[in-house]
């Protein structure tokens, strides 16, 4: 019997894949984990059944959403991760050298517990020295902290459930007083596709706009997440995520990356003229 894994994107819309094994099945505190092999996308990792990343596309994520600011901020050595316990984006800010202090603030231990023992791939950098694990609530840590970071990683699930307070006008307020002066936060932003996503979209931008000088939105292709097309947010007390790419530099770095590049970082910015309306609705 065949057994496929099927995650509604709407309520007339799904994504199924097509699974070998479960590998994994838990119900923490906070949420059910769960791990599959699929033929197609190895181990795909799912909360409350959603699909938070796949061995096969999770690069796309995890470097769009940390090469970007890593690029235009030369300087930034001390990093907030919030979520992200599959470990992929620390994976990829351990890559810097210059990274000198990196603390990652993840709700739910299981969730660390699970990726360590069946995605050692996104988790291999998780005992690096410079990596500071934090079980506790993201938005009581944050609180706590002022004038501290040069860049902040907001990798939260869906802005729903254990997630939603991470998409609050108050927590967006938090970061801003939680990084340095030149200092940047990056989000995601979901998909603008579908009407729930998109209105969750613009809702937080319109938050994220509010509080930092300059607040601009990013895309990347990933199949596997809602509609194969999602957003990142990026905002920032001072760099602009265009003018002041230094492309030169970065690609001195030597870097090897599947997906970044500093090409695309540029053509990333460039959006449809659809978001760029739904966009200037809430800025106006």
């Amino acid at each position: 019997m065949e057994m496929w894994f099927s995650e509604f994107h709407t309520p007339d819309v799904k994504h199924s894949i097509r699974v070998n094994r479960h590998l994994y099945s838990r119900q923490s505190e906070y949420q059910r984990i769960d791990i599959f092999e699929t033929p197609e996308f190895g181990r795909v990792l799912t909360l409350d059944g959603n699909v938070m990343l796949t061995e096969r596309d999770e690069f796309i994520y995890d470097e769009m959403i940390t090469h970007v600011p890593m690029s235009v901020h030369k300087e930034a050595k001390d990093i907030l991760v919030i979520g992200a316990g599959d470990g992929g984006v620390v994976r990829e800010l351990t890559r810097y050298d210059r990274v000198r202090h990196i603390d990652l603030v993840e709700m739910d231990p299981m969730v660390v517990e699970a990726c360590r023992a069946y995605l050692p791939g996104n988790a291999c950098r998780l005992d690096d020295r410079r990596v500071h694990l934090h079980y506790e609530n993201a938005l009581r840590f944050i609180r706590r902290c002022e004038a501290k970071y040069d860049l902040i990683i907001v990798d939260s699930s869906d802005p729903f459930g254990p997630s939603e307070g991470l998409f609050t006008r108050e927590f967006y307020g938090n970061c801003y007083n939680a990084l340095k002066d030149d200092g940047i936060m990056v989000n995601q932003q979901g998909s603008p596709f579908y009407a729930e996503d998109a209105h969750a979209m613009q809702r937080s931008h319109k938050r994220i706009a509010s509080t930092f000088q300059i607040s601009r939105v990013y895309q990347a292709h990933i199949p596997t997440f809602a509609a194969g097309y999602w957003l990142f947010g990026f905002a920032s007390k001072k760099y602009h995520p265009v003018d002041d790419l230094d492309a030169e530099a970065w690609n001195t770095l030597n870097l090897r990356t599947r997906y970044y590049t500093t090409r695309l970082h540029k053509g990333a910015f460039y959006l449809p003229a659809f978001l760029e309306d739904m966009l200037k609705e809430v800025e106006d």
